[in-house]
């Protein structure tokens, strides 16, 4: 038997012994698409996929970010943002903790969300050189640091849903920082500013979860995604009123988790006030 006719013997040979494995596998999927419970965990794993997904969006702008596309980077860091954004509250519709007790989507989701979130926004701080030299550096281990600590602390969700303290999105700030370019220690006193308030027991707010002025927040954070949006399209050196947009937005979304605790506060006192009252 020539070397041909031999290759095609063993080609043969595999895909026969594949044959019970693919029946397997075909009999495993049609059971799972016959019994309804099979399929509400097919579908919560589903949920855990696309989470997951955002491990790979990551990859590639980590590509991006070593070949020096930062439009490319920042657009793959926003495509794992909304892939962020949806995955919760589709998790929370099909009870996906329910109906796989086993699986830990916060554990994907915070895996991820260090990388996308933080690792990756500080290697472009330094790499893009928003904050060049030895001032980059330090401001890049201030983000990997105090996000890795803010991680690990269990208070870090307030009961109305908010964050306590800066919630590490280092993502939005790097990028903001990207788009405006300051001066250089400018943005470096930006970043130690945000350092320092993951651990100050000031709110931020979550655009999705937190219940007061809800619409109003969703809809700046529209309005900041379609800021950014345009940015990109215009190679990170976008108009004045792109600019104001993503500036003024930026700064509503920054600042309105610590405006709702105070008027929190206030109306907890006036209460308080009102109760002693005779």
């Amino acid at each position: 038997m020539n070397p041909l006719h031999q290759s095609y013997a063993r080609l043969k040979a595999t895909a026969a012994r594949g044959r019970p494995v693919a029946a397997a596998m075909s009999a495993n999927l049609e059971r799972t698409l016959n019994d309804p419970e099979r399929r509400e965990q097919a579908a919560a794993f589903s949920v855990h996929i696309l989470t997951a997904s955002g491990a790979f969006l990551a990859f590639l702008a980590a590509i991006a970010a070593i070949q020096g596309h930062w439009v490319l980077f920042w657009g793959w860091l926003g495509c794992a943002l909304v892939v962020d954004g949806i995955d919760g509250p589709i998790a929370r519709k099909l009870n996906v903790g329910e109906r796989l007790p086993d699986w830990s989507g916060d554990y994907i989701d915070m895996v991820v969300d260090y990388v996308t979130y933080v690792f990756l926004p500080a290697l472009a701080l330094y790499l893009a050189g928003v904050v060049p030299g030895t001032l980059g550096i330090i401001a890049a281990g201030i983000i990997v640091v105090s996000s890795a600590l803010y991680y690990a602390d269990t208070r870090m969700k307030l009961a109305d849903n908010q964050f306590r303290g800066f919630p590490v999105v280092w993502n939005m700030v790097v990028f903001v920082l990207a788009v405006i370019q300051p001066h250089d220690w400018f943005a470096f006193g930006v970043i130690v500013l945000c350092g320092i308030l993951t651990f100050v027991p000031i709110s931020f707010i979550h655009p999705v979860r937190v219940r007061r002025w809800r619409p109003l927040t969703l809809t700046v954070t529209l309005l900041w995604l379609v800021a950014a949006a345009l940015a990109l399209f215009q190679g990170m050196r976008p108009g004045d009123w792109v600019l104001a947009l993503l500036g003024a937005t930026s700064t509503y979304l920054f600042l309105i988790g610590a405006v709702i605790q105070a008027l929190g506060k206030r109306d907890v006192a006036d209460d308080s006030t009102g109760d002693a009252a005779p």
